[in-house]
């Protein structure tokens, strides 16, 4: 599986996010900075996590006009897979391949910790060696990951199977989902319908606040995140 990395400036989770796809898939992904307008022929463009640009104006939003996304949006209308985590994510709803945004934490608080996440659809290329209502622990760390979207959104993401992953307690329980409690009950950010990730409609783009990356090894404190990337290898490989 070839894939490629973008970089934009305050981008700080590119190493981790090479080595997960590298331990995943036997090969180093290519580095591509955002200035840049050409991107290698991959079967895989991920967007890390970070600070792009400083997350100045809304975060992603100025990512989302660097030169390489109007790449980036070509090639994932013509269905290369895409994979956009936590300030990737942001940058995914700017560039509008996702539906909705990404706020401020219902807490006004970066948060940075271990949540469990439940898989909502494991029928996709990212999520094949996940079982339906697996609960997996990854860390989060943002200040920015309070998704929202209108009742329509939510109703059409739900009713395609395009929520890909909720915030849960331990046991797979899924709380109210209604800020400020839900600050309370698992959800660290008051992700409206305690939503975690989602898909485009072809379910070959996936947005997601949680870094997997960092969970792929069982010394970094977890292994949640390791069927990610085997998943996409085998799928993509």
């Amino acid at each position: 599986m070839k894939s490629a990395i973008v970089l934009f400036p305050g981008s700080n989770r590119e190493n981790d996010m090479a080595a997960a796809l590298e331990a995943a898939s036997g090969t180093k992904p290519a580095i591509v900075w955002h200035g840049d307008s050409d991107l290698p022929k991959v079967d895989l463009i991920v967007l890390p996590g970070g600070f792009a640009h400083g997350d100045y104006l809304r975060c992603g939003a100025m990512a989302a006009h660097s030169p390489i996304m109007r790449t980036v949006v070509e090639r994932a209308q013509k269905g290369t897979p895409v994979l956009g985590v936590c300030n990737g994510f942001q940058v995914l709803t700017e560039s509008g391949l996702l539906p909705g945004a990404l706020m401020r934490n219902a807490s006004l608080k970066f948060v940075c910790r271990d949540v469990h996440l439940k898989v909502e659809n494991s029928q996709t290329l990212f999520t094949s060696r996940y079982e339906q209502g697996q609960v997996i622990k990854v860390p989060v760390a943002h200040g920015d990951g309070n998704y929202f979207a209108d009742e329509e959104t939510l109703n059409r993401l739900e009713g395609e199977g395009r929520v890909a992953f909720r915030y849960c307690d331990a046991r797979g329980r899924v709380g109210d989902g209604a800020a400020p409690s839900a600050v309370a009950n698992d959800n660290p950010n008051g992700s409206i319908r305690n939503i975690a990730g989602i898909y485009n409609e072809t379910k070959t783009v996936l947005g997601m606040m949680p870094h997997p990356e960092n969970a792929i090894e069982a010394a970094l404190g977890s292994t949640g995140g390791k069927a990610l990337f085997d998943g996409i290898a085998a799928a993509l490989g």
